[in-house]
């Protein structure tokens, strides 16, 4: 068990900076939200004048953003234990072709929900033990799983876009509850169910801790190397989620689905203020990076803007949120020297 050495007004003076600096920083990101708004209102404020188009515009984005926001928990959790995971987006399409297979489909609903689920979770765990265990890089265990699992989706599929004939499975992307779409009910309760999980449970803390020192964290009885794999399960779960509600939106899956869902999983945690080295960030924080990128993305498109343009200032948002930790944390550094 980890013990805390510093003086009690020390400690809570240390919190106090770190959900002062949290507020701050998921502010930072409403008012991001809140000047991409009113450039919408500038370049369309035909559209933005009906009440009932800003509505459903607004739900539209959320929806957007369901499956990416799955995902970008899961990735939270493994970059906060000082990891990286590059094959979500591999991991979601395996997962889709292989719960969409015409043998899959035969076991109904439950069967497909658990293929997906239990393909995502094992990917993970294949992850994590290679990491773990087989002391691998997470870069490269990773890379090569992206494109293993890539490789395998295509096999299974033929390379073809396998259609869903499951009408519930199909039914989820167009079901409202209290007109709110099922898919946002969903990444609502996966959002809230990572909060707890990482702010209030003792696998929070202990992720935490290994990925603000490893060796700290193993000294203090921590298992590190089966919490790391435990982490990759959970991004691996978030993945076969992920896949449901893809191909949901599609009635379909193939090997090409969720392309680059990896590099926006990692560059919403990021700019949401998970740390890249680990130890530090936030379900809100990564909720509020991803509707950032699903906002940009639905102003470029009520614009009619190319999507060469969106994934450059996408580029350009990651590079500067990557500078400001680096300041952040140069600036810090430079407090505690003193």
């Amino acid at each position: 068990m980890i013990t805390e050495t510093a003086p009690p007004e020390v400690r809570t003076d240390r919190r106090r900076r770190k959900l002062d600096e949290g507020v701050l920083r998921n502010l930072g990101l409403v008012g991001v939200l809140i000047i991409l708004v009113i450039v919408g209102i500038v370049t369309k404020p035909d559209l933005y004048s009906d009440p009932t188009w800003v509505r459903n515009n607004f739900l539209t984005i959320l929806q957007q953003a369901s499956a990416i926001g799955v995902v970008t928990v899961g990735m939270t959790f493994v970059i906060i234990g000082g990891g990286i995971d590059l094959s979500v987006g591999a991991i979601i399409a395996l997962a889709g072709v292989w719960c969409t297979t015409l043998a899959t489909q035969g076991y109904g609903t439950g069967g497909m929900i658990f293929t997906a689920l239990a393909v995502g979770i094992a990917v993970g765990l294949i992850n994590g033990l290679l990491i773990s265990y087989g002391k691998l890089v997470p870069f490269i265990a990773t890379l090569a799983m992206l494109v293993a699992a890539r490789g395998l989706a295509a096999q299974i599929s033929g390379k073809q876009t396998q259609v869903s004939a499951n009408t519930t499975i199909n039914d989820i992307a167009s079901t409202k509850l209290l007109g709110i779409p099922l898919l946002v009910w969903i990444l609502g309760l996966v959002v809230v169910a990572g909060w707890v999980l990482l702010n209030r449970t003792t696998f929070g803390r202990r992720t935490v801790a290994v990925g603000g020192n490893p060796e700290a964290a193993r000294l203090a009885g921590i298992n590190v190397k089966r919490h790391t794999v435990l982490l990759y399960a959970l991004s691996g779960l978030c993945c076969g989620i992920g896949a449901i509600m893809l191909t949901s939106q599609a009635t379909s899956a193939q090997a090409a689905m969720a392309n680059l869902y990896e590099l926006d999983a990692i560059a919403a945690a990021i700019i949401g203020g998970t740390l890249l080295s680990g130890g530090r960030g936030t379900i809100v924080g990564a909720l509020f990076g991803v509707l950032v990128f699903s906002t940009i993305t639905n102003l470029f498109a009520i614009n009619n803007l190319s999507t060469e343009v969106q994934n450059m200032v996408k580029g350009a948002i990651i590079v500067a949120a990557v500078l400001v930790q680096e300041f952040r944390f140069r600036s810090l550094t430079q407090l505690l020297k003193r």
